[in-house]
């Protein structure tokens, strides 16, 4: 293939690679977004509280950000047609187990199956279009496969909700099998030649380490509040393997000849930063489609459907981000970035003017400029983050940059949720202090209608609007800590390097 071939250039078989890892990509977004329109249905039929709700969310991005830096000691290990063919079978294997769940415990267990075996399909994905098509090619490889990464999280909680009320939610998860069963079949045969072995070692006390301090630290803030926190000796035992896991993992990392994450990495400014910033974006990247579907079932009564319909709008903002990412990335990719985080801070900030008469176009273009915001910056962080990073070093980078992110998105859930939980509880006890004989509002037929004490009637219908609004300033509150962050994290891009216009070998 010459240098300057474009498009036509392309042989069929890189055709079915793109295809292949496109269609897998879209399945693992899919599998990631679907469950959080679905979170009502869920709750209403396992009994669950919205604290133990969020757990089907949560400990699906913990097993994600576990896997993640087995990927590159697993394609080594195993080769690529072999890893690829095992997360794909496996997504689709517990996708189908989900939808069979009998039990929130083992929703959860088959959630995390989920996240194990789909872990791997980005960062290999990605690696295997970038060892397939020469480079002068990347970029455009790059951007169909980034576009063909928005369809999953787009479609999956629209075609998921329209499935789910006209059945009911297993179907979500049902609709993933005939898809995934079709891209394990592509797998094989797409990447019949990429097979190749290298026995490698692997850093079992690293791994080990941090993955008891990822999984402590999440079971600490997602069963914090019910448990009363440090009262809890669950919640003490948690936070001391957390600490000490933690420990071992950066003593180890720093003493080891070949540590499982050596962090002299860490000594390159921009990936650093980067990491930071990866972090945030995790924070920001999924909260909204956790916190809007609640919102919009309990407080509003709107059905599934409808609900995926506006939570489509994030990713319609994905897709208008393309029309301008690659000018803005080339030329102007601090800017990019910081205009990236500003839009989601902006977002932020108009959800939280939200109010219990919210109307369906507000929520969807509160969800667009989210969208669009985060994937203005998605791009020109990953290339700001390792810009300034030798290239022998990308792989390990890349590896913990999936990581932080994935963490940082379950991590802040676990906050949302918190925050939700204790604004709304705070409000209620705040707002019944007026509800009293002795409120001479409450005695005027004409001011509070059915929400009075005079009957058990009366007063069962003033707890449950008190409750409702009291609810609506929980996520409120969960709204402007998503806008806060967003914000303060926007000066971050300003400290990152200009990408060289050579890399080091």
């Amino acid at each position: 293939m010459s240098e300057g071939g474009g498009l036509a250039s392309i042989s069929p078989r890189q055709w079915l690679i793109l295809l292949m890892v496109q269609l897998a990509t879209m399945l693992n977004g899919m599998t990631i977004t679907l469950a959080n329109v679905v979170l009502p249905q869920i709750k209403g039929a396992m009994a669950a509280t919205p604290e133990q709700i969020a757990w089907v969310v949560t400990f699906n991005l913990v097993a994600t950000a576990v896997a993640t830096l087995l990927t590159g000691w697993l394609a080594l290990r195993l080769g690529w047609r072999n890893v690829m063919f095992i997360s794909v079978a496996g997504l689709t294997l517990f996708s189908f187990l989900c939808g069979v769940a009998q039990s929130l415990e083992t929703l959860v267990l088959f959630r995390v199956g989920q996240g194990l075996f789909g872990a791997p399909i980005m960062p290999m994905g990605q690696a295997i279009l970038l060892a397939t098509f020469p480079r002068h090619l990347h970029p455009v490889v790059m951007m169909m496969w980034g576009i063909g990464g928005v369809i999953g999280p787009v479609t999956g909680p629209v075609l998921g909700s329209i499935i789910s009320e006209a059945t009911n939610w297993r179907g979500a998860f049902f609709m993933v099998v005939p898809p995934g069963i079709l891209a394990t079949a592509f797998v094989w045969i797409a990447l019949r030649d990429r097979t190749e072995r290298n026995p490698a070692g692997f850093d079992w006390t690293g791994f080990i380490a941090l993955s008891l301090a990822i999984s402590a630290t999440q079971l600490m803030l997602d069963r914090g509040h019910r448990l009363d926190w440090f009262d809890s000796t669950e919640i003490v035992i948690e936070a001391i393997v957390a600490v000490l896991a933690f420990w071992v993992f950066i003593v180890h990392s720093l003493t080891s000849d070949k540590p499982f994450v050596d962090m002299r990495i860490l000594l390159d400014r921009n990936f650093s930063i980067g990491l930071v910033v990866a972090f945030v974006m995790g924070m920001l990247s999924f909260t909204p489609m956790v916190l809007f579907p609640g919102l919009l079932h309990d407080l509003r009564g709107y059905p599934d459907d409808a609900i995926g319909m506006l939570l489509a709008g994030r990713g319609l903002g994905n897709w208008a981000s393309f029309l301008i990412i690659v000018p803005m990335t080339k030329y102007y990719p601090r800017t990019a970035l910081a205009c990236g985080l500003g839009a989601q801070a902006v977002s932020g900030f108009a959800m939280a003017q939200l109010d219990i008469n919210l109307t369906s176009s507000l929520v969807f273009w509160t969800n667009f400029v989210q969208g669009f915001g985060f994937g203005l910056a998605f791009t020109p962080m990953s290339v700001l983050a390792f810009a300034t990073l030798p290239v022998r070093q990308i792989t390990e980078g890349m590896a913990l940059f999936h990581l932080v992110r994935n963490f940082g998105s379950s991590i802040f859930i676990s906050l949302s949720i918190l925050l939700l939980v204790r604004s709304t509880a705070a409000s209620y006890s705040g707002m019944m202090e007026f509800v009293t004989d002795f409120n001479k509002t409450l005695a005027l037929p004409e001011a509070v209608g059915l929400w009075s004490t005079a009957t058990p009637r009366s007063l069962f219908a003033l707890a449950g609007e008190i409750q409702r609004q009291a609810a609506m300033i929980g996520y409120i509150n969960a709204f402007y800590l998503f806008a806060i962050t967003a914000t303060l994290s926007i000066p971050l891009a300003l400290a990152m390097r200009a990408p060289p216009k050579t890399r080091d070998p």
